[in-house]
């Protein structure tokens, strides 16, 4: 039986398998444009891979013809999510995952049609980030022994991160060469997309990683087994500490000083950006120094360096 000759229904069902396994090869096309071409980090580019397989799940078991996608479709599948009890947070990330991949699929002239771009994401209570006190970052900087190497080590990673304001994924990529101490203390950042910056350091911070790097950095890089690395932070086996190494080390040392559970590494960059906009830094310096591509991402800073300022005057004032 020719093509032309098999029932409506049959050939529907074809087109609708064809469509959407040729939609899943379109998608792992455009994950490796993200890591190649964009240069998004690993963690950003499974991110977007696990969202985008979710859709395709659906998209099967919903038979959908996915480059031909309608705004009532994709709607009922944010709603599906709701229903599932996703946040609202999390929709809202799987939304901006279609909206990219479907940009993309315009451009390169795949599809005529982008239903994803004129969908509203929903609404997210807006919340403020975690920050430290200045007594929290004292006693997380001093509950700890520096005599030995893995002291030494975790020692100047916590003065970095509070330092730099960096993402901890910044700090596992940092190589020896990276900081820089003397008249011009800075260290040197690759941000998301491979996005070089350069940030200032105090000097105590700069004293403490060079005794790493003098004292404790030797005696680790010797467990490796004369495997050489460039890497600042290495383990107990003398090789670079991934972004989830460097986080369980934060944690530990979070737990030694008392510090709530919920305290991550990146509260050190909240903490970071809230200071310098407390002591009166610009929000584009700010900006810069954090390695964020919009001013909006700087500017949640402002609400809380203005909270802590109203904190402080109604404990010190003595009408407060």
């Amino acid at each position: 039986m020719s093509r032309d000759e098999q029932p409506a229904a049959v050939q529907e069902v074809q087109e609708r398998s064809s469509q959407q396994g040729r939609f899943a090869r379109l998608v792992g096309e455009f994950l490796d444009y993200l890591g190649g071409v964009r240069h998004l980090s690993d963690n950003t580019v499974r991110s977007y891979s696990c969202d985008l397989q979710h859709y395709l799940d659906w998209v099967g078991r919903e038979g959908i013809m996915p480059l031909e996608v309608t705004h009532r479709q994709l709607r009922g599948y944010l709603a599906q999510m709701s229903q599932a009890g996703y946040s609202p947070k999390s929709i809202n990330r799987h939304l901006s995952s279609l909206r990219t991949l479907y940009g993309w699929l315009l451009r390169e002239g795949v599809t005529q049609q982008d239903s994803a771009a004129a969908i509203s994401g929903r609404k997210v209570p807006r919340t403020l980030p975690t920050t430290l006190t200045d007594a929290e970052v004292e006693r997380l900087l001093e509950s700890f022994d520096t005599t030995d190497a893995e002291g030494l080590r975790d020692r100047a990673m916590l003065e970095l991160l509070y330092a730099s304001g960096a993402r901890i994924s910044e700090v596992s990529r940092l190589d020896v060469g990276d900081v820089q101490a003397g008249k011009y203390a800075q260290v040197r950042l690759f941000g998301k997309g491979s996005k070089e910056r350069i940030v200032p350091l105090y000097q105590e911070c700069v004293r403490w990683v060079e005794l790493y790097v003098q004292k404790g950095r030797p005696q680790l890089v010797q467990r490796g087994k004369g495997e050489r690395t460039s890497a600042l932070f290495v383990s107990t086996r003398g090789r670079r500490m991934s972004a989830a190494a460097l986080r369980s080390r934060f944690e530990l040392r979070a737990r030694q000083a008392g510090l709530d559970s919920g305290v991550t590494p990146h509260a050190m960059r909240h903490t970071f950006a809230t200071e310098l906009l407390s002591g009166g830094a610009d929000l584009r310096s700010v900006q810069e120094l954090l390695g964020h591509e919009s001013l909006q991402t700087t500017q949640i800073y402002t609400h809380l360096s203005v909270g802590r300022l109203k904190e402080a005057t109604r404990r010190a004032h003595p009408r407060g």
